[in-house]
């Protein structure tokens, strides 16, 4: 795969999502749980997301669940929980495994486009993968660096 508009992926909806719909966007791509600490990120996430949609902005949440059992719900509690919760309108995807033999063939790309300090692995929930409208330009950032600092960057490449 050459870029990412080459990946599908399902929805939390169950409905296939192909990725070349997000043609010509910036996407912040990010693996999330509903119980870690990392959690009311979804609210910086969403705000961005209003912010920057109409610029051709994209947020992509994939649940995963491989961090200390933090997203142990199924993909209704997920939405529910996201949706009450922190008002999620961007595109939530369906659970996957971001490391391991398992890992989702998007994750396997990222983390070969943009290895992290200590090597390819996510190391947490919120760890976040900017990707340039071009497709193959990505950048990663740490679960610890908030949605909103990264706004710089964002407008960069806007």
């Amino acid at each position: 795969m050459s870029t990412i508009y080459d990946f599908k992926a399902t929805a939390i909806d169950k409905s296939e999502v192909d990725f070349s719909q997000f043609k010509g966007k910036t996407l912040l791509i990010v693996n999330t749980a509903s119980k870690c600490g990392f959690t009311p990120q979804y609210e910086e996430l969403e705000k961005l997301y209003q912010k920057y949609k109409d610029q051709g902005f994209v947020v992509i949440g994939f649940p995963c669940d491989q961090f200390k059992h933090q997203e142990p719900g199924t993909e209704e509690e997920i939405q529910a929980f996201c949706t009450l919760n922190y008002g999620v309108t961007f595109p939530m995807m369906s659970k996957i495994e971001v490391n391991g033999e398992n890992t989702h063939p998007l994750y396997v790309w990222l983390k070969k486009k943009a290895p992290g300090i200590l090597g390819n692995a996510i190391k947490w929930n919120f760890a976040k993968f900017l990707v340039q409208k071009d497709g193959t330009s990505v950048e990663r950032f740490a679960p610890t660096v908030t949605p909103f600092s990264i706004i710089p960057k964002i407008e960069e490449v806007l």
